[in-house]
């Protein structure tokens, strides 16, 4: 949603978007967890092995990328946050 579109709704409304977005946030959480998991076992896997091949840590790659982009904030989450500040709802 745009900034002009979250003015339109009202106090109710943003506050189900907050908690929404904030049940969003802790599924991120926990996934990233998931996959900081899968990275480990990956790493530890391949440290482990007799053959130290480092084509074994190629696919370890998206694990990485994928968390990556789930720690970057969203736009629409820092928008959300501005309006309610702007309302004293925080």
């Amino acid at each position: 949603m745009t900034p002009p579109e979250l003015q339109q709704l009202s106090d109710a409304e943003l506050l189900v978007l907050k908690k929404k977005m904030k049940d969003a946030q802790l599924f991120y959480a926990v996934f990233i967890g998931f996959l900081v998991g899968v990275l480990l076992f990956g790493v530890v896997a391949w440290a482990l092995s007799p053959q130290k091949q480092f084509g074994f840590l190629i696919p370890l790659f998206i694990p990485i990328l994928l968390i990556k982009k789930l720690r970057q904030p969203s736009p629409q989450h820092q928008e959300l946050e501005a309006v309610l500040k702007e309302r004293g709802l925080l």
